[in-house]
């Protein structure tokens, strides 16, 4: 592997995680392959320009991201892509600009309509008093956004509609995903409304099916939400 890595400048940031992205990012982008060796520790406290100990608390941030792997007599390994922790906040933010907006929204929307109709349906029958009171003042919201469209504000009141309604399914193994998939979304939504379109009927319709506890048009109305011309997205997949 050439040289490729920059000396680590003093931020804020913890210089371990500084080094974590560097090599992450290497790694996400394919210029570090999987199944490479990475360099030793020796040459890369020189070309970061760091200590071993921030260099090896940045290894073992990486390793338990599922990126890298550590073997006697070999060293350590990029690990195959099939597992790496692609749902990992910190390295979701890593991902940001290295691949094709569109092929990522493309790949996200898979997954969102994976998991999120159902959300909408659990969200219908498990959301609380208070929830749903705060769900109707979400949609209020967006109501007012989308009439004088503003972007930022969009994609803030957006990404909250969908938080809380993940949240709101009160199930354990759904909460995560209202934290998870922030930072997913905030690239997704600002691709699918960069031209005001906010789809506001849709989110209208899976606001007030959650609201009228009717799961089965919560699914619905959220998997129709999904489909990929509504988002400024291709039909077909790409390769």
């Amino acid at each position: 592997m050439t040289n490729n890595f920059a000396l680590i400048s003093t931020s804020n940031r913890s210089l371990h995680v500084q080094v974590a992205r560097s090599i992450a990012r290497s790694i996400l982008s394919g210029e570090l392959a999987q199944g490479s060796i990475v360099p030793n520790e020796m040459a890369l406290c020189d070309q970061f320009g760091v200590s071993r100990t921030a260099l090896r608390e940045a290894m073992k941030l990486l390793t338990s991201k599922g990126l890298l792997e550590s073997r006697p007599k070999i060293g350590t390994r990029v690990v195959n892509r099939a597992y790496w922790n692609f749902l990992d906040p910190q390295l979701i933010e890593w991902m940001d600009g290295l691949s094709d907006p569109e092929d990522f929204c493309l790949n996200f929307l898979g997954l969102r309509r994976a998991v999120e109709p159902e959300a909408c349906a659990l969200a219908a029958i498990n959301a609380t008093a208070s929830q749903r009171i705060e769900l109707s003042e979400i949609f209020q919201e967006m109501v007012r956004v989308s009439k004088n469209f503003n972007q930022e504000e969009w994609t803030e009141v957006d990404l909250s509609f969908h938080r809380l309604i993940f949240n709101s399914t009160n199930n354990d193994f759904y909460l995560p995903f209202g934290n998870i998939l922030t930072t997913m979304f905030k690239t997704f939504i600002i691709h699918s409304s960069r031209e005001g379109d906010v789809c506001l009927n849709e989110h209208r319709m899976i606001y007030e099916a959650i609201m009228a506890g009717n799961s089965e048009l919560a699914r619905a109305v959220s998997l129709d939400h999904l489909q990929k011309g509504k988002h400024r997205l291709p039909e077909t997949q790409p390769a």
